[in-house]
This record gives structure tokens, sequence and C-alpha cells, in this order.
């Protein structure tokens, strides 16, 4: 007899992000030190747990009742304090003593963990942006932060506030974010206007209105500003360092306008800041602003393409563990021939992007090691790394929900929250068109695109014959097409190098693919080589047959 019930009574979600990602699990065993890997391995299975089960609730509440600006105390004193539901607390809790910012800054293992201390903060983000993406973003901009205050600051500044991030301590832990926004500016960061007037030594007052300040209740915040008028575009701005408090105690003016209403990210508060004897400290050189603020600019969007490759794991997730368990049309639904081709197609992408985004990872652990080669790899991969994996998180979101139905598109269920969260990614830290002009500036100011198409000539090296020379035609194609590119007018390149992107995007996924092949991970990267090969070189079209259930379940990696 039929049961009048959406799944069947074997339905059980996972209660581990962790201990269920096959793919995460044989990724980090295999690229980490065995002590590094044993050092997170708890960590990394405790916020999985927590991930897959008390994190939702915190989450979907933290987002429902999203920060409030209390402008005015009832004496009619500007206190511009920000009200957070408790469980916003409660998530910040879970990242603090998750280590993804302690492993980084402790000066116990940082140095411990040098060579391999992204990859390891990054694995614990990762496994909670699954379960929450908002919060994400104010941890970004703490990591960033830091890493300008250790590049940067002076030594008594190092001292005093880089402990504050490494805590495991949540109440002692200071989040940071970084000003850039402004009406006249948006992406065009050199048509910035605020000013920082002198006050004394290296301390100045800033004026003027920031438009667009994530996690604006952050204690250390850096700002770019003018200190010279003449001085226009990006070669005219400094940085400064405001701090919530100053050495008084007394509060740092900052006048919230009014918080943004965003589509999504609701559980952390953006906002309009007037900056109005608001107290900066330059930082390095002046007129070396934007410079000193890349650093923090690319390692954010790394963040914001974690952020993706999270939201699209979770939202793949959702509809592969629904479809496992539901009836339809007298049999599970993941058994019927076209959600199998729909599954591989978006595990395929999620599989591709994820390796396309550690390979990035590891290219900044060694970057930072002073590699000089990683150097110049990771300057064109870090645009494209973003561009990639934010637009395909939207369509593997998107995709996912589609696959569930009606219930996908429920609020009572995670999958409308992820679609409005992942929804800002290609917006944050650079829109596709940005990347893609990064991108090109890279390939032509750096050895970046040397670096990869000798990697994508290195992966063509395999046995079968007829992939081996496609991939060597398209390189040659592409270093062909891009050694014209500089003769033609501005519009034209620009448009062309999109294409040219596009197809370098792809290859050297399929690279990346072919290049990380073991038997440990053939069951998820096979299908994923075959997808990538038909897309970036179709055949004659013929009958075509999609991947049985178990290759699903394999290319997935999913075990409850």
């Amino acid at each position: 007899m039929v049961k009048n019930q959406v799944l069947e009574d074997s339905y059980q979600p996972s209660t581990n992000f962790f201990s269920s990602d096959l793919i995460l699990q044989e990724y980090l065993s295999g690229n980490l030190s065995a002590v590094g890997f044993a050092y997170m391995h708890d960590f990394l299975n405790t916020v999985g747990a927590k991930a897959a089960t008390v994190m939702d609730e915190y989450s979907m509440n933290a987002d429902k009742e999203s920060p409030v600006l209390t402008k005015r105390n009832k004496l009619g004193i500007d206190i511009d304090e920000i009200k957070f539901h408790p469980h916003y607390w409660e998530l910040m809790k879970i990242a603090v003593e998750s280590r993804m910012m302690h492993i980084k800054w402790d000066e116990s293992t940082r140095p411990r963990f040098q060579e391999e201390i992204h990859t390891l903060g990054f694995s614990a983000g990762y496994i909670y942006g699954m379960g929450e993406l908002g919060q994400y973003c104010p941890l970004c901009m703490t990591d960033g932060v830091a890493r300008l205050i250790d590049r940067f600051c002076d030594p008594e500044d190092k001292k005093r506030l880089i402990p504050k991030i490494a805590t495991l301590d949540a109440k002692d832990f200071f989040t940071g974010a970084m000003f850039l926004t402004e009406k006249a500016g948006g992406s065009d960061v050199g048509a910035n206007l605020v000013k920082a007037i002198p006050i004394k030594d290296n301390l100045y007052e800033l004026q003027g209105e920031k438009w667009f300040c994530s996690n604006v209740n952050a204690d250390i915040i850096f700002v770019l500003a003018r200190t010279n008028d003449q001085i226009q575009g990006t070669k005219g701005l400094s940085i400064f360092m405001v701090e919530k408090y100053l050495p008084d105690g007394s509060k740092n003016p900052l006048n919230i306008i009014r918080l943004k209403d965003k589509l999504g990210v609701k559980s952390m508060a953006s906002a309009e800041c007037m900056l109005k004897g608001t107290i900066g400290k330059l930082i390095g050189d002046e007129y070396k602003g934007f410079q000193i603020m890349t650093e923090m600019i690319n390692l954010s969007r790394l963040y914001n393409s974690m952020a993706a490759l999270s939201g699209a794991r979770r939202g793949l997730i959702e509809a592969y563990q629904f479809l496992c368990h539901r009836t339809s049309f007298k049999k599970r639904t993941i058994e019927h021939a076209l959600v199998r081709e729909k599954l591989h197609e978006l595990g395929s992408i999620f599989v591709a992007d994820f390796y396309v985004l550690w390979r990035t990872i590891k290219a900044l652990d060694a970057a930072d090691n002073g590699e000089e080669k990683e150097k110049e790899i990771l300057r064109i991969l870090t645009p494209m790394v973003k561009k990639c994996t934010a637009a395909n998180s939207v369509y593997v979101v998107r995709e996912s929900m589609e696959l569930m139905g009606g219930l996908g598109y429920i609020e009572d269920t995670v999958m409308p929250k992820i679609m409005r969260d992942v929804m800002v990614l290609p917006i944050w830290e650079g829109a596709g068109n940005i990347m893609t002009l990064d991108m090109l500036r890279a390939a032509f100011k750096s050895k970046g695109l040397e670096v990869m198409l000798s990697e994508i000539l290195e992966a063509s090296q395999i046995e079968d014959k007829e992939l081996s020379s496609n991939i060597q035609n398209k390189v040659a194609f592409i270093k062909r097409e891009f050694e014209q590119l500089g003769a033609y007018e501005q519009d034209t390149m620009e448009s062309t190098w999109k294409y040219l992107a596009g197809e370098l995007t792809n290859l050297y996924k399929l690279a990346l693919l072919i290049l990380n092949k073991q038997d440990s991970n053939i069951a998820w990267i096979d299908p994923a080589i075959d997808y990538y090969n038909n897309i970036i070189f179709p055949k004659a079209f013929k009958a075509k047959k999609p991947l049985d259930v178990a290759s699903v379940h394999s290319l997935i990696g999913w075990e409850c």
C-alpha cells in the first residue's frame, strides 16, 4: 500500500557534513601533511556535526530576525548600536571554536602549519559555510584584516590586535571589515571621495560617506580615503585602520545612516555610514592604500569562492538526499533518466569547481611561502575562480531547487535561504566583468597565463590520444588568439578576451581533473572529465545513455 507521504520512511539526512563528504575527506587526506590533517580532523568533525544539525536552526532564526539598528538611546544621544538575534552569537561561537581563524593567527599554530595554513583554515570554513553563509562574510573580512595587520601594521598593533582574532573565546573575538564602496565609485574605487585630514603623527580624521559597509559592527575596519584631492584615481588613496574604541575607551564616532535591506545574507549587518570625526590611523605609506587593500580584496575573493562552493554543495546535497528517498511515477525519483542526467551535470560542475578552488588555495599557501611560480599563477587564478564559482553556485542551487519541486521553494526548507545567500556572490568582491578584466590584466602583466597553459599541457600527456590532441590544439588556439589581442582596440580586446577567458577556465578545470585523478577519487573524477570533455570538445550527435544510479552516487561523493 502506498503511503501518503513526501519521502520514504528510510529517509535520513546527514548528521555530519564532514564525515559524509567523501570528496573533501579524500582531498584533505591527500593534500595536507599527516600532522596538519590530524590536528584539524576532530575540529572538522565537530563543525561538520553542528553544520548539519543546530546551525540550520540558528541560521534560519538569525536570517528571519535580522539585525536592527538603534540610532539613539532614550536620552536622545546617538549610540548607533546594532542588535542581533541571540543565535547570531551562537553561530559566531561555532566559527571561533572551529579553529578557522585560530590556526592561522595563533602564535603557537601559525609557524607550525605555515606551509598549509590557508588550506587548513578554509577546510573549516567550507563546512561552516554549508550551515551559514551570512556570517561567513564577517569571518572573511576578519581574516583579511588580520592579514593587513600582520603585513603592514607596527609591532605594537600586531601584539595588541592579532590575539583578539586568534582567540578561542568568542566573547573576546574581534571581527573585521573593509569600507571601500562609495556612491560615486562602486567598482570604480578610484572615483572614491572620502577625505582624511591629518590630526597628529599618523592619526587622521575621516570625512565622507561609505555606501556599502558590510559587518558594520566590526571591531577593526580598514578604510580607503584621500589625503590629497589633487591626486586622482586609485593612486591618490591611502588606507587607515579604524578601531571601534579609541585609546581612552570612548567610542570612535561612526554615524550609521541605515542598515541595508538585502536580498540575502540577512544575518549580517551591512550599512551606509557617514564618517565625521572618525579617527583612523594611517597604515603603510601615504598613497599606497589601494595597493595594500588588494591584499585583503584578493583573500576576500577566495572567501567568496569558498562560500559559493559551500552553497552549491549544500544545495546539491539537499536535492540529492531528497531524490534518493522520493517516489515518483512508481520508482525512486533518482532512477529517472533526466534526473540522473541533471545530477551528472550539477555534480560535475561542483567537482570541477572544487578542484580549481583548492588549487587556488594551494597556490596561495605556496605564494605566501615564497614560491614565485605560484605567485604568478595565483594572479590569474584568483579572479578566474571567483567568477566561475560564483556564477556556478547560483546555477547549481537553482537547479537543485527545481529537482526538489515545490518543496524546494518553500521557506520551511533551507533551499530558499541558500538561493538568496548565493545570489550576492557574483556581485561581491568584484562582479563578473571586473573579474574578466582582472584576468586580462594578469595575462598581460604576469606570467600567470604561461604557467597555467604549461600546466594544461602537462595534463594532456594521457593515453587518450584524441583528448590529448584536443587539449593541445585548444592551448595552441588560446596562445595564438591571445598574442593578437594587443593589436585590437580596447572594446574588441575586452570582448574577445571574455570568450577566451571562458574557454581557458573550462580547459583548466578539465586539466585539473586529469591531474588530480587517482584510484581513490576516480568515482567522481571520471564522470566530471567526461562532462567537461563533451562541453569543451562537442562531438557529433549520437544517442546518449545517462549515468546509472550507482555512478551518480559515486559522483556526488556523499554518505550519510
